[in-house]
């Protein structure tokens, strides 16, 4: 792993919300620092409700950490598409991130508690 991404514990509690309902809850967070980007946290997978997620079609491709697949939440009421992202097979030294998603603050809210 270069120096354009750094990966470190991400320390404290985190919580993952999404349609009014708590998604996850980790002391095992990663936060993810990738060139001037904002941090991103990625929780681990055995700390996310999985029950309410769905795999979705869409892939996409990072040159810095391979190929990625995409989630969508499931709430009561609505599907809130591509919500979260996972590298199942990260490229090397970005392999912390395996077993872990990250989601987009437009469509969950991750925060620390």
């Amino acid at each position: 792993m270069d120096d354009y991404i750094k990966i470190r514990p991400a320390g404290g509690t985190w919580v993952l919300r999404a349609g009014g309902a708590v998604l996850g809850e980790t002391r095992n967070a990663l936060e993810l620092i990738e060139g001037q980007n904002p941090p991103v946290i990625y929780f681990p997978r055995e700390n996310i409700a999985m029950a309410m997620l769905e795999p979705s079609d869409t892939t996409s491709h990072c040159p810095h950490k391979g190929d990625a697949t995409y989630f969508s939440i499931q709430t009561k009421s609505v599907l809130i598409k591509d919500a979260g992202w996972s590298y199942e097979n990260p490229k090397d030294g970005i392999e912390a991130i395996a077993g872990h998603l990250a989601f987009y603050p437009d469509k969950a809210t991750v925060e620390q508690v």
